[in-house]
């Protein structure tokens, strides 16, 4: 009698390949292919390898310093889903990175972005990754590469995860914020968010549905969906007049919070909340009966990014603003904490 065993013989409806487990190979290469065929000056030519390159163009620079920054959306992938809309959300991821090295003072040079779904379903990820190749396009930097990955054990029916990751670069001399520069009595001046961003949408999430019972809300909900402006060129106008020390990125914590994290421990900021605030705000604020203290504490306000300069500086920032049509807002000063 043989002491060999034969391999079993299972029938065909029974054999395991990747796309019965929930992968399919050929869905991640259409996407990629979908991918390389949009706008080729933002997107790399070698997108789709194991890494993507940029080459560096260092003339002007002295002390070049990279910078590196990741967010996500958050909940915001949630109001999305309620509404079938995704065309936005590639915007808010861009935003939510660049936003972070401009504050830094840093150009945005390149772009990536992480998806992870229970399946690659066109319908969402096309628009949502012309949202990104847009916010690139808007922050003048090129999306170099990036990872979609099918998880069906991980993700629930149509459920997906975005985040994305940018690099920049600056001069080292010219890097903010430089708190050695600031005192107190300097001006505190605002750019206008265009709604929440991609912040505090738990609570607004909260608050939609404590009122859906008693009324339709997809009005908030396309309000909510307003995406994070990407502020690369308004910040750069501001910078030609050469005064600024120091700038926020108004994000998770609200406007006193950002604002405090690009200060010396010996100054605070004090804001004197006479802007227009979106409607958005007002909505949340009352339907939800959400303090005017916790507004404050969670969301923007109607100011995305802050921006630091001495007294004397504000006149020659306001006139570089409106030289260029950005809207700039003196929202406050520093004050001795």
């Amino acid at each position: 009698m043989s002491g060999h065993h034969q391999m079993p013989q299972h029938s065909r409806d029974r054999r395991l390949d990747y796309e019965t487990a929930g992968v399919s190979i050929e869905r991640g290469d259409a996407f990629a292919k979908f991918i390389r065929g949009l706008n080729p000056r933002v997107v790399g030519a070698d997108l789709g390898g194991f890494a993507g390159g940029l080459e560096l163009d260092l003339r002007g620079y002295r002390r070049p310093v990279l910078f590196s920054a990741t967010d996500g959306v958050g909940t915001k992938l949630l109001i999305a889903q309620q509404l079938e809309r995704y065309d936005t959300l590639g915007i808010d991821l861009v935003a939510m990175c660049v936003n972070d090295l401009i504050v830094c003072g840093a150009q945005p040079l390149a772009f990536l972005d992480y998806i992870a779904c229970e399946r690659i379903e066109p319908a969402v990820l096309e628009p949502l990754m012309e949202g990104i190749v847009r916010g690139c396009e808007i922050a003048g930097c090129r999306l170099v590469g990036g990872e979609t990955a099918e998880m069906p054990d991980l993700y629930g029916a149509r459920g997906f995860d975005i985040a994305g990751f940018a690099v920049g670069i600056a001069e080292r001399d010219s890097v903010l914020p430089q708190p050695n520069r600031m005192q107190a009595g300097d001006c505190l001046l605002g750019l206008p968010s265009s709604g929440v961003h991609s912040n505090g949408l738990s609570l607004a999430r909260r608050v939609l549905a404590r009122i859906e019972a008693r009324r339709p809300v997809d009005d908030l909900r396309r309000a909510l969906l307003e995406p994070t402006i990407i502020y690369a060129k308004q910040f750069n106008a501001l910078l030609t007049a050469g005064g600024i020390t120091g700038a926020a990125h108004v994000t998770g914590g609200g406007l006193v919070a950002n604002t405090q994290r690009i200060l010396p421990d010996h100054l605070k900021p004090r804001f004197r909340w006479d802007w227009p605030v979106p409607a958005v705000f007002h909505q949340i604020a009352e339907d939800g009966e959400v303090s005017q203290d916790e507004m404050r504490r969670v969301f923007n306000m109607g100011i995305g990014m802050v921006v630091v300069v001495p007294a004397a500086d504000e006149a020659a920032e306001r006139k570089a603003a409106e030289d260029r049509g950005v809207t700039l807002w003196n929202i406050g000063e520093l004050a001795d904490g």
